[in-house]
């Protein structure tokens, strides 16, 4: 079975991908590895809101998102910042597909809150078999959207979407790609990080509650069986490497 790489990228660093970017994709495909992308947008959304005078709210890192802010992130996701990246990997060359939680179920979810954070939830299920089947002679490009069993369309965190979609690919690899080269302190990026390291930074205000999704993500998917897990702005660069510690 080919190895499989999870790259979820960031909204803000969707809009300014470098050419290493694209040269790591190539080089991972030449390799024979399968690769998926799963994308964010939040600037974008919170951009577009603005726009419709749309309030954007925030709890805990999860974006409250009532049935006009969940339209409008169905159409940036789906109609702004998937066609630009497949654009972009086309261009480069690579045969990439765009993939939503529509395509033969995909993503089923259920809700996280629903009083609390509105159409927000998170992923239960995932048609893995047909999954890997697109992806066998193409570049996945995914939006993190999940529907219910009933066909309600839910706002899914990305970081958290791609943890578990690669713990459940058995990926070998996660990389978080942000407009941050790593988790940072006194303006270096810590090369490797624990669980423990990272309560710690985030008692002394050093990690952020913006981060704290990645960081979350990239421990979960460690402990459940991903080989690997990095935070970068940069494929070419390793930024921070997240070790999991048995406690």
């Amino acid at each position: 079975m080919k190895k499989i790489i999870v790259v979820k990228i960031g909204g803000n660093a969707s809009n300014k991908l470098p050419s290493t970017f694209f040269k790591q994709i190539q080089t991972w495909w030449h390799e024979g590895k399968q690769v998926l992308i799963i994308h964010g947008g939040g600037p974008q959304i919170s951009k577009w809101s603005d726009k419709l005078h749309l309030d954007v709210e925030k709890i805990n890192g999860v974006r409250v998102t009532d049935p006009e802010t969940l339209d409008v992130t169905k159409a940036v996701l789906l109609g702004l910042v998937q066609p630009k990246l497949c654009q972009s990997i086309a261009d480069f060359g690579l045969p990439v597909i765009g993939l939503n939680a529509s395509d033969n179920h995909l993503l089923e979810g259920k809700y996280l809150n629903q009083s609390e954070y509105g159409e927000v939830g998170k992923i239960t299920k995932i048609n893995i078999a047909w999954l890997l089947q697109e992806m066998q002679n193409k570049i996945g490009v995914l939006a993190p959207l999940a529907q219910t069993q009933t066909g309600n369309w839910l706002n899914v965190n990305a970081d958290t979407a791609a943890a578990t979609i690669d713990s459940q690919l058995n990926a070998e690899s996660l990389v978080l790609l942000t407009d941050v080269p790593g988790v940072l302190k006194s303006g270096e990026v810590v090369p490797e990080l624990t669980e423990t390291f990272a309560d710690e930074l985030f008692q002394q205000h050093i990690i952020k509650s913006g981060m704290m999704p990645k960081i979350k993500a990239s421990f979960s998917a460690l402990k459940n069986g991903v080989h690997q897990t990095f935070i970068t702005n940069d494929l070419g660069r390793p930024g921070t490497q997240f070790q999991y510690v048995e406690k």
